[in-house]
């Protein structure tokens, strides 16, 4: 998948020097960043816990994570969003790992064994996300939890070009999945899962007409 990884890296280097601009990803506005921690602090176990937050980004989540006394290690296609990454965990005096990886295939350097994986709207740029799916699985200890915050925010029409810039395999979540399609992927690998709607503006830092959720997986 080569040709595909490249595509996809390209596509998220050229918004890593704005992406934080949005209030969902750099969570800037105090009040938006406490109503991330508020629900990051329900879906994880006590800390410290060990937790891989893949398609990381720019590290936003990662950060609150090590805030709440967790251990997060990241991986994020783009390098230029781990370059980011790196500085805003180390400017608020964490050392934790940040690097560049395939998320739907975590290198072996990020670990092999979590309490928590965690990604945010990650699925949807996945060629294969239900093998993704399996592999995340494959890497939580005995009881560990998959949370996975996902939408459905478009639609794509007839002929619409389904890949990154026309060049990429076809990213079949494309423009995100809806809630009960991701838990009948879900269900043949863990034991149970729960859905939590996520509609509250205060988190996204406006009104949304979207299915936000988020689902949390146990093995």
């Amino acid at each position: 998948m080569p040709e595909t990884n490249a595509s996809i890296a390209s596509f998220w280097n050229a918004f890593a020097a704005s992406f934080d601009e949005e209030a969902d990803h750099g969570l800037r506005d105090p009040g938006v960043k406490a109503a991330w921690a508020e629900r990051l602090r329900s879906w994880m176990p006590a800390s410290p816990a060990d937790v891989l937050d893949l398609g990381c980004g720019t590290g936003s989540l990662s950060l609150v994570l090590a805030e709440q006394g967790h251990r997060p290690v990241g991986v994020d296609l783009a390098p230029l969003m781990i370059e980011q990454a790196r500085r805003k965990l180390t400017a608020a005096g964490f050392d934790a790992a940040m690097m560049v990886g395939d998320a739907s295939d975590p290198p072996a350097p990020a670990g092999t064994s979590f309490d928590v994986i965690l990604s945010r709207h990650l699925l949807w740029t996945l060629p294969d996300p239900q093998e993704a799916l399996r592999r995340w699985v494959g890497l939580l200890r005995p009881g560990g939890r998959l949370v996975l915050i996902e939408g459905r925010w478009a639609s794509a029409e007839p002929g619409e070009d389904q890949s990154y810039e026309g060049k990429s395999e076809p990213m079949p979540w494309m423009g995100g999945v809806e809630a009960g399609r991701l838990l009948a992927a879900l269900r043949p690998l863990v034991k149970t899962a729960r859905v939590e709607p996520l509609p509250d503006s205060i988190l996204w830092g406006r009104i949304i007409q979207d299915e936000r959720y988020a689902v949390v997986a146990f093995v």
